[in-house]
């Protein structure tokens, strides 16, 4: 991480309020930090927690912001427990990661010839947002079918899901976790 481009806050460990037995904490970035990453859709970053270096990818909070996913390890490294408020240093990476694609949208893809070749030509952050807009369905019946218009959206050789809001402000794509009290 280069030292000139990073970004230095303090923020607070939260639980998420599903699962109070979670061994992962969350934190929202201060709307002030988020703005000087310059998107709001997801962005790949390397950062440290109290010292202990991550890779992780921010999700947009549907708010103008960001939120940052610690899983166990990250915060035992850390030497943190939810509640705590822990120093952050974060920068943007050059490489976006490969998102996991989901069981239900790889088994459609696997069944679309076309539509499996465009994905593997698109880039790391296409693919995210196709995964994100079949993710983000609230109901079952929407995300069947959004498996299936991005299968024949991808093999009638779309590359971007067109109107998908990534930041989650206009469509409520996408929200942190509630935290637990």
């Amino acid at each position: 991480m280069q030292a000139s481009s990073a970004i230095r806050f303090k923020a607070r460990l939260l639980r998420p309020a599903a699962d109070r037995r979670a061994s992962w904490t969350f934190l929202v970035l201060p709307k002030a930090v988020s703005a000087k990453l310059g998107t709001r859709a997801s962005v790949a970053v390397e950062g440290r927690a109290n010292g202990y270096p991550f890779r992780a990818t921010l999700v947009p909070d549907g708010r103008g912001s960001h939120w940052l996913k610690l899983t166990r390890k990250q915060r035992e490294g850390a030497g943190a427990e939810a509640g705590d408020t822990i120093a952050l240093e974060i920068a943007r990476t050059g490489r976006e990661p490969e998102a996991r694609v989901p069981a239900d949208l790889r088994k459609a893809l696997a069944g679309a010839p076309k539509a499996k070749a465009l994905w593997a030509a698109i880039t790391p952050a296409a693919r995210r947002d196709w995964i994100d807009w079949v993710t983000s369905a609230k109901k079952a019946e929407t995300r069947v079918r959004r498996v299936a218009a991005a299968c024949d959206m991808l093999a009638k050789g779309k590359r971007r899901v067109c109107c998908f809001d990534r930041s989650g402000i206009y469509g409520g794509n996408f929200c942190a976790p509630d935290a637990a009290d």
